[in-house]
């Protein structure tokens, strides 16, 4: 249950919050929660455990489906139907049909893009287009596009591995985001067919090891976060011809951190001045500034994560606060931010074992 920073009372329903965490460890699966948007409060509506692994979750335009990979080795996605939050109710996610193949192993993130769902599957270094029928449920695999490549790290880059994909802000492109190969795939994916064509390659520094990526709100410039240097990538964004070029590099961890760190996930401010990243092993969120130019980002300083083993970290639909989903103390952290500085102060924090993912609707 959730835990309100002004110490009682019941959590006010203005906003809902889904959490994804992973079955195979004790978590619960897919927990629909409030959120009081006056303390940051979560509280929770019900859960579901029907997906396997549901690491992490993706919402409809609507907020009426809620979509999730089911990170396995034979790799899958699923569609829920969840309570609109004009009506209310207490009601878990509903699995609607069966969860369909990704034709691919490990699949950790996923995205809507053209009219389709859209999978990286992490163990196949794969990316895989599955159509989306008018009710919101999911058809068979209408596109994959299969990475190829290696890293200089034997252990994690042996071969190429997907860890995000996403759409860019014009919606035109794709980007796939490979730990594997160092590297970021474009790709335009056709609203009809779901057929992926091939666009470009952006080779990253050998070794860091990109995991996440997300784009400036303006559009101009999107920031990659490396895993395997715990180090951020900026990079130019060309929307009209879907180029992506890198111009610099920041860490997320200041000097002499003698802890193996692995960053995870990456958020910009709504008026773009600020950065947040999650490292895990030092389990801090790292704070850094942009300048004017969008190109060159400073590390501030870093705060503990409230748990450990940040896996995920999301901002909420008003900017206001930061959650951190906390793997393996198992629980979703939240963190009012200071408008001025960007530095985040522990709120409160929700029980959520397992947790892998946080997303609002």
């Amino acid at each position: 249950m959730g835990d309100r920073s002004d110490g009682g009372g019941e959590a006010r329903s203005d906003g809902r919050a889904y959490i994804g965490s992973f079955t195979s460890a004790g978590g619960r699966g897919v927990i629909a929660t409030t959120v009081d948007t006056d303390t940051g409060a979560l509280t929770e509506l019900g859960a579901t455990d029907a997906l396997a692994d549901p690491s992490y979750l993706a919402l409809s335009a609507d907020g009426s489906m809620l979509y999730a990979v089911s990170e396995g080795e034979e790799g899958a996605a699923a569609a829920f139907e969840v309570t609109p939050r004009a009506s209310g109710g207490t009601s878990a996610p509903r699995l609607v049909g069966e969860p369909v193949p990704v034709c691919g192993s490990g699949p950790t993130h996923l995205a809507l893009a053209a009219g389709h769902l859209v999978t990286a599957n992490y163990g196949s270094g794969s990316v895989t287009v599955l159509p989306v029928h008018a009710d919101g449920t999911l058809g068979a695999a209408a596109g994959i596009r299969q990475h190829e490549g290696t890293g200089p790290d034997p252990e994690r880059q042996e071969g190429p591995h997907a860890h995000q994909v996403l759409p860019d802000p014009s919606g035109k492109w794709l980007l796939a985001v490979d730990l594997g190969t160092d590297s970021v795939w474009t790709s335009a994916v056709d609203p009809g067919s779901g057929d992926i064509t091939p666009h470009t390659e952006t080779a990253l520094r050998p070794g860091t090891g990109p995991r996440h990526l997300v784009f400036h709100p303006a559009g101009t410039h999107a920031y990659v976060l490396n895993e395997l240097e715990a180090t951020l990538t900026v990079c130019r964004w060309d929307a009209e011809k879907g180029a992506l070029e890198p111009v610099g590099e920041a860490p997320v961890l200041p000097d002499g951190v003698e802890v193996a760190s692995y960053a995870s996930e990456i958020v910009v401010s709504h008026d773009g001045r600020h950065l947040w990243a999650a490292v895990r092993g030092h389990d801090s969120i790292a704070v850094l500034t942009l300048d004017e130019t969008r190109e060159k980002a400073v590390l501030v300083t870093t705060v503990d994560c409230g748990g450990r083993w940040p896996r995920d970290l999301t901002l909420d639909p008003a900017g206001r606060r930061l959650y951190a989903a906390n793997e393996h103390s198992g629980d979703v952290t939240w963190f009012d931010i200071d408008p001025a500085t960007g530095i985040p102060s522990r709120a409160g924090s929700f029980e959520a074992p397992a947790a892998s993912c946080v997303i609002f609707g």
